[in-house]
This record gives structure tokens, C-alpha cells and sequence, in this order.
């Protein structure tokens, strides 16, 4: 069937190029087109690609992106060098350039934009990709992806979770990205519980440049950019930046999103020298979305918005500031010092009509409608510093990363319909902080067994201590005060088998602590897996396939319970024993220069192990259950055609199959699959005068306007019922969250 299918698929690029070079014959008058005999000659393929990958860059010009010198380039990724893996490692792996992410970079968050990447499941509360949007892998939930930047950690220290509508438009300010499926290397930061994800923003640009970019689309979406670099001056100084503006009014009612952003860098730089004074950051303005649908409700009308009062809304500013001195000493000793303050501070607003004086003691009368503001303010400062020695195939990176976080939590009564006589607008009805130290050291080694065998070895110990003191949202007592002290010891082999293959087996452990709410609901023990990983990779230039088996075995692994909480976090629960069992094929096949295809498929069973539930007023043993929010099958597909040099033609799907939103089983909870399909479309023209060259691009998201839920929630409750046995019947609710029908995105960038 395989060969059948690449027959056919040849046949195709041999028709597509007689076709293409007939009609470039027949319009060889335009402007825009050039010598489309590299479509039949393999030589030229080379040389085609790196115009693609010229022509989509995001640091604006063909000959910008050549860097200085080999030295330099590698002094540059010593910034991620103690996060990632290279080609060879024995971790599961993907790499994405700036390049790829360049092609649907039309205003969607950085998850929408890893949405067709291995064992990948996106969602978006707005339904259109902007905003507040989530990323699982293989299973797994946000705050179990460790995220870094330039290798400073960007998970939320408290909740673990990682927050991209506070880095709007972030992904044009990004080098290059890698996902790590599983526990991955050493990270800085929270453990890595399904997997890592690690940016690297801009490098350098050698010549100067100028960028604007604007595109415009559905739901009223705009997006405006600006970039510019002053490249390099007298060959050792660049400044460079970034400044976006994001609006959509989403799919859901309401659901807008307002965002600005910034990235500003300066560089020095020298044959062994590269020090990098980097700020980002911005402020997001955002309608609640997160209450969800009823199935009644998503019957009567999928974009209706529960939420009624008019500023029910989350402002949130974020800022950034980070300083990376990368040194080389010889040829086989390198150093990175890096240093990182984030300031975070904002609030949401909500309408909560006639609370009980209970709730907030003191500040209102019985049956008051009241306005509150629950407020964040935060301080997270990160200090990293690691050590490379390489001789004759042996690397070996130490390094160490200590970061202090602070958090102050604090509610205010802003309005209320009949507040107590002793209650002012303004007062605090809450009011707690949090201390959080975390301190991890490693050491990772890659080295040669033989000519064919290559050895991996990484060990990290993680120290982290955790202190609450005051009042939680609840007006209850919170103080916590918790160590942990964590071994995550990893292990793999490489074995080469000729040019073309390789295998690889590793072993990884990794430790987690509960995260804020965790403890609030009265969790005080880590969470541990064990990641074994076997795998195949195959590349030959035209076909190119990454195969592997994972058993991921946890013990206390908190799960999705399905329900959340009063501000819309997910709540977690401890499930004791449970496992993730999976097959994941990534598959990239060339067939000709015209086309090209790039195919990924997870197979998976994820159980929980003798899980227990409160059914009927009793405690029933379910034996094994279905993991929460884990699919057992997700693929994802790209079929490529470049019928010119200047032209990319992408059509891109997603199958996601059913999920349950629960741990119990229940037909109630079950999330349909779903398969969408979008279309993108990337062209270049490169004019002679005022701009090197002007990138159209364009996207349309579900093209066959299917409608689907990519996620939701559900929860149980129990009611008394005589006609139970038990006197107890237990009852169930359950909400969607809409993604949007058939939506587009067009947008220019212009470079000069």
C-alpha cells in the first residue's frame, strides 16, 4: 500500500513539474517569477531552500541571518546548550526553526502554532487562537510542560502553569524552539511531567534592517508589528526590537483580546565573547472565557458567552529582564552566566451576584451583589550559570540555577449593592503572600562507547522550599510551609547502524512538587515518573522517520479531576499508581522538489491504576480507568506543494480522538474526536526598489467549518435521594469549550 501510494505520489510531482514549467514558459513575462529549472534539477533543491528559508525570515532580509562566524553562532546557543539535545541524544525530540514558525505567524499564540507536532492537543478558551490558549502532550496538561526562555524558567512558580497572553506575539522574537516528549534533560525550573518546551529568541543581525507586518482575519483580528536592527556596528554592537499590537474580539461573545508587546535586545559581540541585555514583555487585557457551555447551551448557540457583566475581565502586566554573558575560552571550554527578573502584576475582575455575608466576613450585608478585583503581584528573579568542556566526542555540561520567587494574593471590594457599615470600597477581603526558593544543580555527559555507540548520562538534584502565610481567596487560613529535595537521574544509548539509522534507549526519572492550589486542597507529597523511551530514527534525505515507544509510570501522579476551581484553574487530584504507554511515528517524505509531506501519528493508552471514586454516597473500586483529557490516538498531517520558487501551498490536518474529561469512565465526560484542516498559503515577491522583499501569507483555520470542543470540564455532586440505597445519588455536570467554524488570516510582511 506504501509503495503504491509513493508511485502515485511521484507521478504527481512529474505531472506538477511538466505543468509548472509550461505554465512558467507561457507567463514568463511577470516580474516574479525566476529560473523554475530547479524544480528538475537536485542540485538546485539546496539552493531553493535556503531562499525559503531567507524569504520567511522574521529578522527581515536575505543576507541578515548569515552570522558572523561559526564561533559566534555556537557562542549564541550556548544560551539553550544546558536545555536541549542535539540530533543524536536518546530523548524524544522536536525542532522547529524560525522558518517553519514564520508560515502561519499571523497573530495565534506559540500552542496553536506547535499544534501539529507529535502527541500535541491545542485549545483555545476564545476559539480562535488568541488569547488564552493551552497545550497538552501526550496527555499531559500545561503545568507539566516546562517551559524556558534562552534557558530561564517561564512557568509560573506558584501555579506551574505557563501563560502565553502574556507574550503576545511572541514567536517573532523567537530563534528556534524544541519540545521534549517526556521527562526530557535537566530543566531549570519545575520538573518536567510530559514535556519540556525551551525557546531561544532573536540572534543578532549582522546588516541592518527594517520590518512591518500587519495581518487581519476573522472576528475582527489585527495584528501590527514593527521590527528594526541597528545590525552590527563596527563590528561588535547591535541593537534591535520588536513592538506588537494584538486585538481579536475572539469567537466566543465576547471573548476579546487586547495585547501589547515588546522584545528589545542589545548585543555585544566578539570572536569569543557574545553578552546579550534582553527585556520583553507587555500588558494583556482579556474577556473571560473560561466558564464554558452546557451541552444545552452549545446546542442553542456555540458562541454564546455566560458571562453578562460588561468588565468581567483579566489585566495582567508582565515584564521581563534578562542578561546572558557567553564566554569562550578555547576550543574545548565554554561558560554561560545568566541572570533574569520577571515583574508580574495584575488583577481580574468579577461580578458575583447576592453573596452571603459568609463570604465576605464583615464587608457585606446578606443577598449584596458585589464587584471584586483579585489581585497578583509578583516578583521572580533567576540566576543560571553553567560550564562546557568538549574534547574528541566527551561534552560535558555542568551548571547550577537558583531562583526566589515572591507573591502577594489580595482581594478588594470594589463595588457592592449593600455593603456592611464598617466596609469602604477598596477594602481587602483576602490577603495572603508566598516565598518560593528553588535550587537544582546537574551535570550531563555525552560521550563515545565505540565508533557506533554513543553514551548519555544527566544528573540533576532540585532543592525547593515553599511558604504561604494569610488568608486564600476563600477567607481561609493558609500557611504552608514545605522542602523537598529531588535526585532525577537520566540514562540513554545511541547506536548508530550506518549513515541512515540509529537507535536509541533511555531511562529518566523525574520528581514534582504540588503546586499552590495542590496544597490548598490538601496535597503534600511529590509526584514521581519513571520515563523509559525506545527509538528509531531513519533519514536518508528524501524520507526522514522518527519512531519510538514510551512507558511513562507514575506514582501520586496528580490527574485532572475534570472540575475547576472559582477562577477557572483546573483541579488536580492524587491517583496513586498510573501509566502512559504510547507509540509515536513522525514521518517526513520528500517526494520530488514540488512536494513534500510531513505525517506524525500517536497511539496511546494512559490508566489509571485501581482508582477509587465516591459513587452513590459509597466508595466504589473502578479498577483501571482512562487518564483525564488524554486521547488515545492524535495525528497530524502536512501535505506540501511549491509549485514555484517563490510559492508554498500547506494543507494541514488534525485528528484528536475521544477523551474523557473525567477519571471514572463516565459516558458523561466523554469529549468527542474531532478532524480539522486548515490551509496556508506563503509568497514572496521580491521587488527592485524601497523593500527586499514583501511575504504575503494567508490561513484559513477549518477550512471544512467542522464543529468541534477541544476542551471542557467536568465534575460530580451528590443530592439525597430516598430511592437510593445509599440515600445518596450522585449527579453530574459537565461544559465545552467551542472552537471556532471556518476563520481566516491574511497579512504582508514587508522588509527593507
Amino acid at each position: 500500500m506504501f509503495l503504491a501510494s509513493t508511485e502515485k505520489a511521484m507521478l504527481f510531482c512529474k505531472f506538477a513539474t511538466f505543468e509548472t514549467n509550461h505554465f512558467i514558459n507561457q507567463k514568463n513575462n511577470y516580474l516574479f517569477l525566476f529560473d523554475y529549472n530547479f524544480l528538475i534539477d537536485m542540485k538546485n533543491l539546496f539552493l531553493f531552500l535556503a531562499l525559503l528559508v531567507l524569504s520567511v525570515s522574521a529578522s527581515a532580509q536575505q543576507n541578515q541571518v548569515q552570522q558572523d562566524s561559526t564561533s559566534t553562532e555556537k557562542l549564541d546557543e550556548v544560551l539553550v546548550k544546558a536545555v536541549r539535545v542535539d540530533a543524536n541524544s536518546p530523548i524524544t525530540h522536536s525542532n522547529v526553526s524560525k522558518e517553519e514558525l514564520a508560515k502561519r505567524n499571523l497573530g495565534q499564540d506559540i500552542p496553536i502554532l506547535l499544534n501539529y507536532l507529535p502527541s500535541v492537543v491545542t485549545t483555545s478558551d476564545a476559539g480562535a487562537g488568541i488569547g488564552y490558549t493551552g497545550i497538552r502532550v501526550r496527555g499531559t496538561d500545561a503545568t507539566r510542560v516546562n517551559v524556558t526562555i534562552n534557558g530561564i524558567p517561564y512557568n509560573d512558580a506558584e501555579s506551574q502553569g505557563t501563560f502565553w497572553v502574556n507574550l503576545g506575539d511572541f514567536v517573532s522574537s523567537t530563534e528556534s524552539l524544541q519540545l521534549q516528549r517526556g521527562v526530557g534533560t535537566s530543566t531549570n525550573g519545575s520538573g518536567a511531567f510530559g514535556a519540556s518546551l525551551n525557546l531561544l529568541t532573536d540572534a543578532f543581525s549582522k546588516e541592518a534592517y527594517g520590518e512591518i507586518s500587519t495581518s487581519v482575519g476573522s472576528y475582527n483580528t489585527r495584528r501590527h508589528t514593527v521590527k528594526l536592527s541597528t545590525g552590527l556596528l563596527n563590528d561588535h554592537f547591535e541593537v534591535s526590537g520588536r513592538f506588537s499590537k494584538i486585538d481579536s474580539d475572539g469567537y466566543v461573545d465576547r471573548a476579546f483580546t487586547d495585547l501589547k508587546a515588546f522584545f528589545l535586545q542589545g548585543v555585544y559581540k566578539d570572536d569569543n565573547t557574545l553578552i546579550k541585555a534582553i527585556t520583553f514583555g507587555g500588558k494583556e487585557y482579556t474577556y473571560q472565557s473560561w466558564a464554558g457551555l452546557t451541552a444545552e447551551q452549545l446546542r442553542e448557540d456555540r458562541r454564546q458567552n455566560p458571562y453578562t457583566y460588561d468588565n468581567e475581565t483579566d489585566n495582567y502586566w508582565q515584564d521581563h529582564f534578562q542578561l546572558h554573558w557567553n564566554e569562550r575560552f578555547d576550543n574545548n571550554w565554554s561558560t554561560n552566566i545568566s541572570l533574569n527578573y520577571t515583574k508580574g502584576k495584575g488583577y481580574f475582575e468579577q461580578y458575583k451576584p447576592e453573596e452571603s455575608a459568609a463570604d465576605f466576613a464583615n464587608l457585606i450585608e446578606d443577598d449584596s451583589d458585589v464587584i471584586v478585583r483579585r489581585w497578583l503581584d509578583n516578583d521572580f528573579y533567576v540566576a543560571n550559570a553553567n560550564v562546557t568542556y568538549k574534547n574528541n566526542g566527551f561534552e560535558i555540561i555542568s551548571g547550577l540555577s537558583y531562583s526566589v520567587y515572591t507573591g502577594d494574593h489580595f482581594g478588594e471590594v470594589i463595588w457592592g449593592s449593600d455593603l456592611a457599615a464598617n466596609t469602604d470600597i477598596r477594602d481587602r477581603y483576602y490577603e495572603g503572600d508566598a516565598t518560593k526558593n528553588d535550587f537544582s544543580v546537574f551535570s550531563k555527559a555525552t560521550f563515545q562507547l565505540s565508533k557506533e555507540i554513543t553514551g548519555f548520562v544527566d544528573l540533576q538534584g532540585r532543592f525547593v522550599s515553599y511558604k504561604t502565610n494569610g488568608l486564600n481567596s476563600d477567607r481561609e487560613l493558609f500557611v504552608t510551609d514545605a522542602d523537598f529535595s529531588f535526585f532525577n537521574p537520566k540514562f540513554g544509548l545511541t547506536y548508530r547502524s550506518g549513515e541512515a539509522n540509529s537507535f536509541y534507549a533511555s531511562y529518566a526519572r523525574a520528581n514534582r512538587e504540588p503546586n499552590r492550589d495542590d496544597f490548598k486542597a490538601g496535597v503534600t507529597e511529590n509526584e514521581t515518573l519513571n520515563d523509559i523511551e525506545l527509538g528509531w530514527r531513519h533519514n536518508t534525505g528524501k524520507v526522514a522517520v522518527n519512531t519510538n515507544i514510551y512507558y511513562m509510570f507514575y506514582q501520586n501522579q496528580l490527574v485532572l479531576t475534570g472540575e475547576l476551581d472559582d477562577v477557572g484553574s483546573p483541579i488536580r487530584a492524587t491517583s496513586g499508581k498510573s501509566y502512559r504507554l504510547g507509540l509515536e511515528v513522525d514521518a517526513n517524505i520528500k517526494f520530488c522538489n514540488a512536494f513534500s509531506t510531513s505525517t506524525n501519528v500517536a497511539l496511546s493508552r494512559n490508566k489509571n491504576r485501581d482508582f477509587t471514586s465516591s459513587i452513590d454516597g459509597e466508595l466504589v473500586d473502578l479498577g483501571n480507568t482512562n487518564i483525564s483529557f488524554s486521547p488515545d490516538l492524535v495525528i497530524g498531517n502536512a501535505l506540501n506543494f511549491f509549485p514555484a520558487e517563490n510559492l508554498q501551498l500547506s494543507l494541514l490536518s488534525k485528528y484528536v480522538g475521544e477523551q474523557y474529561m473525567g477519571n471514572i469512565d463516565s459516558s458523561e465526560s466523554v469529549l468527542d474526536s474531532y478532524f480539522v484542516s486548515d490551509f496556508n498559503v506563503v509568497y514572496e515577491i521580491k521587488p527592485n526598489k524601497i523593500f527586499k522583499s514583501i511575504v504575503l501569507s494567508a490561513l484559513v483555520n477549518n477550512i471544512f467549518n467542522k464543529e468541534y470542543v477541544s476542551n471542557g470540564y467536568f465534575g460530580s455532586f451528590d443530592f439525597d435521594d430516598s430511592s437510593s440505597p445509599t440515600g445518596t445519588t450522585t449527579g453530574y455536570f459537565a461544559g465545552f469549550y467551542p472552537q471556532a467554524t471556518t476563520n481566516f488570516l491574511v497579512g504582508a510582511t514587508l522588509r527593507f
